[in-house]
């Protein structure tokens, strides 16, 4: 089989007319220099002799000092201060040193502000300028900061949105005087709802809200709440302080006032922009008029582990209650487990405290709290016993709602409940329905049973407490922690009270019987204490001549018979004629004021004598 013609060999030109071929002409080195006439043959003689001249290789070092150079080409391009900036942090590397003298800190600061003069609004966005500018503010003269405050004034809300600048207005507010602290309130008139929406620009609010007096935090919130309150803010008195009041004084719709306020934090809370107390407030007071369905949508919302960002104010701490008081078992065990590994912290807190209070005495799953709560509170048991705040659930647990331990406020504050979900009887609920205030008292009467929502705990609290206290082995580690410090708890102004409620078993006998061997081993810990002679010239005073233990003691005995019993046995029989004088008196008169028939016949050979003879007075 023949072999097919190659056809991607290049055809042969054809042949010329009579059939042959035309010569080749053959090609010479002449004609390939004559094609290229830019170059001469000298030149290209050249070429070949001259070798390549030699570039020295550049070092890191060299090749770095020429990327800085271009960097700051770029800058001095791109940024229009620039140059200024860096003398400006050439000065603050020296004003902010510590050792600094006081005259040579006045001159760099005078300098400084010297230099950015009508620029201070422009420079103030940048990372190095706005430090200098705090710094300055810092430590300037009250007619240099009257003239930086003079220049931004015009600029407050730009700079309060930028994520450097707002450090410099917040510097401005500490350092501002009542008049230029108003001038800025009014500056922020109009623009509270959207700042508070900026991540940036709600610490500005926060932070005029914080520094405000009343009428000036109540115009701060009457944004929020509507906008014919924005219009005539001089119409409501600094004592209208409640929502509640400014509608019916005003007579404003209630169901309009609430459309404005949900189209105000429903954005800030999608944010999550939980962290401050204008917003706590205005929650609130929210909850306070909002209607069945939208408080219970609220609840549910802020029911997650964020809660714990919102409880340490007055406020948030309110909201947790309601959170805890209203929300459903879920919503409860979502908020439980966004406490754990910060137990320690809410507990030391005041108002964080008080949540975690109404948690143990509210939420039924006892074996979340067991597992969540109690357990992070017994690895720091002895601290929390003589702490003013984390005291407080542990003497929930052993007393609750003792008006000894908490004050009429926080006990306010733990039986507050939002008014629209709280369960009323149908005469109650007939007479809300009629009664309410513009439209929301129609919109309250449509409301279905999946609104309702949970109001405490429905496990008995005596059953709860045993099982919060007692059977998770809370309780035996709490009597060994008073043993351990017996001596320090009873002299300590807030330790006190715990010994005290421990010894004495807690309310209802909660400890008893099944600690009652570890209680009588507390009670002689404490009499062997106080069996200890009397020292002359010793700095520190006895148990029984202190002013915090003598009264501890005196009030166990009064309370606790088997105490006093002990008492005597260990430490005051035979010495009771040593004690009867000074705040010791009050001890050894206890014993016979107590109303124990079996104290009285133990102690009356030895006490009733003193009494007789003038030696020790009884109380009336």
């Amino acid at each position: 089989m023949a072999a097919k013609p190659d056809d991607s060999k290049k055809r042969k030109h054809a042949p010329a007319a009579g059939g042959k071929s035309a010569p080749k002409k053959l090609k010479s080195s002449t004609d390939k220099i004559l094609k290229k006439p830019h170059k001469s043959i000298k030149q290209l003689g050249d070429k070949k002799q001259q070798p390549k001249p030699h570039v020295p290789v550049e070092s890191k070092r060299e090749r770095r000092i020429q990327a800085k150079e271009l960097a700051e080409a770029r800058k001095k391009k791109r940024k229009k201060h620039y140059t200024l900036e860096q003398e400006l942090a050439s000065l603050w590397e020296k004003m902010r040193t510590r050792n600094i003298a006081k005259e040579e800190r006045s001159r760099l600061v005078s300098d400084a502000l010297k230099k950015m003069k009508g620029k201070i609004p422009e420079i103030a966005s940048s990372h190095v300028s706005s430090r200098v500018l705090q710094t300055c503010v810092k430590h300037c003269t009250q007619d240099e900061r009257n003239a930086v405050f003079v220049e931004i004034r015009p600029h407050f809300i730009t700079l309060a949105t930028n994520t450097y600048a707002v450090h410099l207005v917040t510097k401005m507010l500490d350092n501002a005087s009542k008049e230029q602290q108003a001038l800025f309130i009014s500056a922020l008139h109009g623009h509270v709802a959207t700042l508070l929406r900026h991540m940036v620009g709600s610490l500005v609010v926060e932070h005029a809200y914080q520094l405000g007096n009343a009428a000036q935090k109540q115009t701060l919130l009457m944004e929020l709440y509507s906008p014919e309150l924005q219009l005539f803010k001089d119409l409501i008195s600094a004592k209208e302080a409640r929502l509640v009041d400014v509608i019916s004084n005003l007579q404003l719709q209630k169901g309009s006032v609430i459309r404005h306020m949900t189209s105000v934090l429903q954005p800030i809370m999608e944010k999550g922009i939980l962290d401050h107390s204008i917003i706590h407030r205005a929650l609130v007071e929210y909850l306070t008029i909002a209607d069945k369905t939208s408080a219970a949508e609220i609840i549910q919302q802020l029911s997650s582990p964020d809660l714990v960002r919102m409880i340490h104010t007055k406020d948030g701490s309110k909201i947790g209650i309601f959170c805890i008081k209203h929300g459903s078992a879920k919503e409860r065990k979502k908020i439980i487990k966004g406490m754990k590994d910060k137990v320690g912290k809410v507990a030391r807190d005041k108002c964080g405290a008080l949540v975690l209070v109404s948690i143990l005495s509210i939420v039924d799953d006892t074996k979340l709290l067991s597992k969540v709560i109690i357990r992070e509170l017994e690895g720091i048991l002895k601290e929390l016993l003589s702490d003013q705040n984390g005291r407080r659930p542990l003497l929930q647990l052993l007393h609750p709602n003792s008006s000894r331990h908490f004050s009429p406020d926080e006990l306010a504050a733990l039986g507050s409940s939002v008014p629209s979900l709280v369960t009323k009887s149908p005469s109650e609920v007939n007479e809300t329905e009629t009664s309410g205030l513009g439209e929301a008292g129609k919109e309250d009467v449509d409301v279905t049973e999946s609104s309702l929502v949970n109001e405490g705990g429905k496990k008995d609290p005596l059953t709860r407490r045993q099982e919060l206290l007692v059977h998770s082995g809370l309780a035996e580690k709490l009597i060994d922690a008073c043993c351990e410090m017996a001596e320090e708890l009873l002299r300590s102004n807030f330790g006190k009270d715990v010994i005290y409620e421990v010894a004495m078993g807690g309310a209802d006998s909660i400890l008893s019987p099944t600690l009652d061997g570890k209680l009588e081993t507390l009670h002689g810990v404490i009499a062997s204490l106080a069996a200890h002679p009397k020292m002359e010239g010793s700095d520190e005073q006895h148990l029984f001549e202190h002013f915090h233990s003598s009264r501890t003691i005196r009030k166990l005995i009064l309370d606790s018979p088997s105490f006093a019993c002990t008492l005597y046995e260990k430490a005051l029989k035979g010495k009771c004629s040593i004690w009867a004088q000074g705040h010791s008196a009050k001890v050894i008169s206890a014993l016979l004021e107590t109303s124990s028939a079996m104290v009285h016949k133990l102690v009356k050979k030895e006490v009733q004598p003193l009494v007789d003879d003038g030696i020790l007075k009884l109380a009336k």
